[in-house]
């Protein structure tokens, strides 16, 4: 797994993405005005990505369903990419669990 920050044109030029072995994205962020804060969101999802308790298992409208990771202070700090059936969910968070934390970050400029 890696961790691709990008930097766009936007208002707010930088997000990342956890991206597993296969190229697709795990976890991505919302965007950030600041490089440091989008580094702190990195960290953020490395670290609570380990606890239970840091997911929110959602439903989209659609019937797909997602999870987003949770700070401490109940802030999202990263949303799944949507999911057919639970078990392709929890494969998802399995992978997360145990490869995040030692997700190199890899720059990318738009």
């Amino acid at each position: 797994m890696q961790v691709v920050l990008k930097e766009s044109q936007a208002q707010e030029p930088f997000s990342f993405a956890f991206i597993n072995a296969e190229g697709q994205s795990v976890v991505k962020s919302e965007n950030y005005k600041a490089k440091k804060s989008a580094l702190s969101g990195i960290e953020s999802v490395k670290k609570n990505c380990l606890n239970d308790g840091r997911y929110e298992m959602k439903e989209s409208k659609n019937g797909k369903l997602y999870f987003n990771v949770k700070a401490s202070n109940g802030q999202v700090v990263g949303t799944s990419m949507m999911f057919a059936t639970e078990a392709d969910r929890n494969s998802a968070i399995a992978e997360l669990k145990s490869d995040a934390a030692g997700a190199a970050v890899k720059e990318q400029s738009a």
